[in-house]
């Protein structure tokens, strides 16, 4: 009977263990998740109070943010993949990590975040979309996408620390889910529990062109989306370089939702054969796009909000999610039919805003909320300040670590970001620009040439928005003589940033054209004028198709080829 007794205490004894929550495991240094999405923009978030938000459509992102800081005033210093991701590796802007376009390669010796955490003991791996051209052999373990990588059946190169090629592994079934997959394998099979651990989380989702996993076929389907304002009116937006004299270039700049677009339109997308029925007006057609853009966005942004849970779920079960500096973020902002634009690219809030949300409960208060100005260049400085680690010299960002734990600035913390555009009317069509972004005010200079030439070949224009009374940039007041004042000085500030990111120095073309028209003469506005009917002669030639097109330009003077792509 004792002997009975003993075995039923004994039993209850273990199934209370099994009951109790695992205990946190206890380490001299914080564990580091560093989630980031491809074209997740503020706007397709709860959390940020856009439109969008009634609909939901991130509720586990939300339930992060709520336990920690969300930031408000994040930007990227070039919204397209290569140049932004390779900022957030190296901690320098575009003219000294030399990642300018698309075609960027971050050699194993640039990808200095990963050195420096495995220099701080810490665990490293990368799972997901790297997108910068090289390996990430930097890493211990790397399982990441080729390229941009598909949504369904997606081809993956995985390796280890110092492996510049990897094995190409094919797997069956939809990107989100096999990322976050491989990502929970890592941490049940590969993680060194004597190690705190540095991992990037990488989705390709929600990037175009949008495939939600097949679950997903359904959500929202009965649902109106709700349009933004700017769908369908204009004000005062936009300048002499993206619209023309009296709006001759509104169709050949930029991509729409719409019918706008002489190029690439999504309305065009709409039913099976790729037509939208001519019946329509404009703003049905605008419309119709617009749902069906939203509804495949959106589909694959539930698609990641689903798959973080997953993440989260286990590091909770395991007793490391208390102990784990959680950083969510997307690599730019992105259009969601603001101004009938797609993509990203401009030098407007919704393209260069990134979300930034960041939980540690050691430190960082539950619910708190920061409109700082933060760069991506910044986040390595963070992430290696939990780490324990003194920015490198090799960095220009800073860590905003005090940001996060007291919401308060340190002394000389910026003002002003600082925004490049590099390429040039290609893929979508957008001129090349900078901008300076402060809490009240946005200077932009469309400079409008090839980062490689020294001469424009398109109309280059300024333009001014008041941040504060016009945060959807809907009033060019550049030439209003009330903000005279504002223009030069931010002018000054523009300059000086420039000269402080290494990037007016002989070794870039193109500076002769920003340095020839900065002061914006009467004489500088003709010649940007005279610089309209060429480009648009050549827009107006080309054939809309695609497959037209490509015999187009191989007989089209080589000069032109690479703005017409």
């Amino acid at each position: 009977m004792k002997r009975i007794i003993t075995l039923l205490i004994g039993l209850a004894s273990i199934s209370a263990v099994a009951t109790e929550k695992p205990p946190v495991v206890s380490q001299s240094k914080p564990n580091i998740l560093f989630i980031m999405s491809d074209d997740h923009t503020t706007q397709a978030f709860g959390v940020y109070g856009s439109r969008l938000a009634e609909l939901n459509p991130t509720p586990n992102l939300d339930k992060l943010a709520s336990e920690g800081m969300v930031l408000d005033n994040v930007f990227c210093n070039n919204s397209i993949c290569v140049p932004s991701r390779a900022s957030i590796m190296t901690g320098q802007y575009s003219a000294v990590n030399e990642q300018y376009t698309l075609g960027g390669s971050l050699k194993h010796d640039q990808q200095y975040l990963a050195h420096e955490m495995r220099k701080a003991g810490y665990q490293t791996a990368v799972v997901g979309k790297w997108h910068l051209g090289s390996r990430p052999s930097a890493f211990d373990y790397y399982k990441v996408l080729e390229g941009q990588g598909r949504y369904t059946d997606p081809e993956f190169a995985e390796g280890t620390l110092g492996d510049t090629v990897g094995t190409l592994i094919e797997e069956k079934g939809h990107c989100s889910d096999i990322v976050t997959d491989t990502v929970l394998d890592w941490f049940k099979t590969k993680r060194d529990p004597a190690k705190p651990f540095f991992v990037k989380f990488h989705f390709k989702a929600p990037h175009g062109p949008f495939r939600p996993a097949p679950r997903y076929k359904d959500y929202l389907k009965d649902v109106f989306i709700p349009e933004p304002e700017t769908l369908y009116t204009d004000g005062n937006h936009g300048s002499l370089a993206t619209k023309g004299k009296n709006g001759e270039l509104y169709p050949y700049i930029g991509t729409s939702v719409g019918r706008r677009s002489h190029f690439r339109r999504f309305s065009d997308k709409i039913d099976k054969k790729g037509k939208l029925n001519p019946e329509y007006t404009d703003d049905q057609a605008k419309s119709i796009g617009y749902q069906n853009y939203l509804k495949s966005y959106l589909g694959c942004v539930k698609g990641v909000d689903d798959n973080i849970q997953r993440v989260i779920d286990y590091l909770k079960a395991e007793g490391l999610y208390d102990n784990t500096v959680i950083v969510y973020t997307g690599d730019q902002g992105f259009y969601l039919g603001e101004h009938d634009y797609t993509d990203k690219r401009w030098p407007y809030d919704e393209s260069i805003r990134m979300p930034l949300i960041v939980r540690y409960p050691e430190s960082i208060k539950a619910g708190s909320r920061n409109g700082s100005i933060i760069e991506n260049v910044d986040f390595a400085p963070m992430l290696l300040d939990y780490a324990g680690v003194a920015t490198p010299d090799y960095m220009q960002g800073k860590s905003f670590r005090s940001i996060l734990e007291t919401g308060e600035e340190p002394e000389g913390w910026k003002q002003a970001a600082y925004y490049h555009y590099w390429l040039h009317l290609v893929h979508h069509r957008i001129p090349a620009n900078i901008a300076i972004r402060t809490a009240e005010y946005k200077l932009i200079f469309y400079y409008s040439t090839h980062w490689q030439k020294d001469e424009p070949d398109m109309a280059f224009s300024w333009e001014l928005y008041d941040m504060v009374n016009d945060p959807k940039e809907m009033n060019n007041i550049y030439d209003d003589p009330k903000y005279a004042v504002v223009v030069k000085d931010l002018k000054v500030q523009l300059k000086a940033l420039r000269a402080e990111y290494k990037e007016d120095t002989d070794k870039y073309p193109f500076n002769k054209v920003i340095d020839q028209y900065w002061n914006d003469t009467e004489e500088d506005r003709k010649v940007a004028e005279s610089l309209i009917g060429p480009y648009l002669e050549a827009c107006e030639a080309t054939p809309k198709s695609m497959k037209d097109r490509k015999e187009y330009l191989e007989n089209l003077n080589p000069k032109l080829k690479w703005d017409l792509k």
